[in-house]
């Protein structure tokens, strides 16, 4: 992990610079022409005569000067209201008063390392590359409790594995901070507490009798409680993930889709409202861990950039890591733009074993 080093706009040649001009929006949910669209890198903008860095940063949102409060903040399209003061600007190079820096976690060169032209290995990620579980490890212990807020993004394939019990006690050992997540994972979860199976399958593999019907009564049981957290605390539900963010208070967001079962109480079906939901946790994201989830990963890494702020204002990389047993989840999230991800091709039981294993030791 690099230390950040900020722009220098003297030597840029940007010290007198323009300020970046702004547009108010002539309607709700509506952009006036020429908006600028934010990327994931550091950005900075030149208002009132200084460069300064916009609140909450994203990919492909606008920046919005609330002259009142003398703040600027990243605002997604639809939560633009009429006559906010939108940022105007086709340049990102300094010379329309916002100037993107993609070179901040990048060492300066002593002019004695080059790439080489032929290497092996040279690709981004592969099943045969190894893993650096040291780096992995310390990330972890960097963001562990007080220190950070490490959010999980998670699909049911951990729930089909010993990688449920490795979530239970990353959860109550400070190594998540937030859990997002869908409808099948609590589900699932859930069906496993109260009958010992996930999606009608034991943990050995073989089929329960009646097992197509086990989710769907996990759903209804979980109804009938009252919700995940009634059915958490009244003694029917005694183990698991939901179990542990319960008995920890450890928040949790449940997007729908429209293939869910039930859904349960607590699945958000409206989108608009689940990217709210989720963003109140990534703005405050120091480090994002990505399993077996293709179509939430790549949701959730639009809604990061590539660097946070840590309580002592200074800025840091965002450790972004994506596990699959398939290098195409990998390469898709970068492509979408989250470029930062690091990735590791392997089945999501074995992670979350050696995992917790290494973390506990």
């Amino acid at each position: 992990m690099a230390t950040y080093r900020p722009p220098d706009f003297a030597t840029l040649g940007l010290s007198d610079a323009p300020d970046c001009r702004f547009e108010a929006a002539p309607a709700d949910a509506m952009l006036p022409h020429g908006f600028l669209c934010t990327t994931n890198f550091p950005t900075y903008v030149r208002a009132g005569g200084a460069w300064r860095m916009p609140e909450d940063p994203r990919m492909d949102s606008h920046i919005v000067w609330d002259k009142a409060n003398d703040r600027l903040m990243v605002r997604e399209f639809r939560n633009i209201s009429k006559g906010d003061l939108v940022a105007i600007a086709a340049a990102e190079d300094g010379s329309e008063g916002v100037y993107v820096w993609d070179k901040g976690f990048q060492a300066p060169s002593d002019g004695t390392h080059h790439e080489e032209a032929f290497s092996f290995m040279s690709s981004d990620v592969s099943r045969e590359k190894p893993v650096d579980y040291d780096g992995l490890l310390a990330a972890f212990k960097k963001n562990r409790g007080d220190n950070g807020h490490i959010i999980w993004v998670i699909g049911p394939a951990l729930v089909h594995s010993r990688g449920r019990a490795a979530m239970d006690w990353l959860i109550r050992n400070g190594y998540c901070h937030a859990l997002l997540t869908g409808n099948a994972v609590p589900v699932h979860d859930i069906e496993m507490a109260l009958f010992g199976s996930t999606l009608g399958m034991y943990s050995d593999g073989s089929p329960a009798a009646g097992g197509h019907n086990l989710h769907m009564k996990a759903i209804n049981a979980v109804k009938h409680a009252g919700g995940i957290q009634a059915i958490c605390q009244n003694g029917q539900v005694e183990s698991g993930i939901m179990k542990a963010c319960v008995d920890t208070g450890t928040p949790y967001v449940i997007c729908g889709s429209i293939r869910d079962d039930g859904p349960l109480p607590e699945t958000i079906t409206d989108a608009g409202e689940s990217q709210s939901a989720m963003r109140e946790q990534t703005v405050k994201a120091t480090m994002v861990v990505m399993v077996a989830t293709a179509l939430h990963a790549i949701a959730v890494g639009n809604m990061l950039a590539t660097f946070c702020t840590r309580p002592d204002g200074s800025l840091d990389e965002l450790a972004t890591i994506v596990v699959d047993q398939t290098e195409f989840l990998v390469s898709k999230l970068k492509d979408r733009g989250t470029h930062q991800a690091f990735g590791v091709v392997t089945n999501a039981q074995d992670f979350m074993r050696v995992l917790q294993l290494e973390l506990a030791e």
